[in-house]
């Protein structure tokens, strides 16, 4: 059963989801591999900064921090 893919600025603090895929490019998208954004990644949101952007996520052991017009590239499944 294909489950509904949402964008990780749509993650709610203390969800964990899982990378289904990326829609940035070039230079972008290059930085989001290299972040650890690769398909099947879990990742959770941690915190956000008190105006709301960015976010701060854990990723492959590491907490990375994204603004929401990058998050929004960033194609989830969220795990039940």
């Amino acid at each position: 059963m294909k489950q509904e893919q949402l964008s990780l600025d749509r993650l709610c603090i203390g969800q964990n989801c899982r990378v289904a895929g990326l829609d940035a490019v070039g230079t972008q998208r290059r930085r989001m591999l290299d972040l650890g954004l690769v398909e099947g990644t879990n990742v959770e949101a941690l915190h956000k900064s008190p105006s709301g952007d960015p976010v701060a996520y854990f990723i492959r052991g590491a907490v990375i921090a994204l603004r929401g017009e990058d998050a929004k590239k960033v194609r989830i499944e969220l795990e039940e």
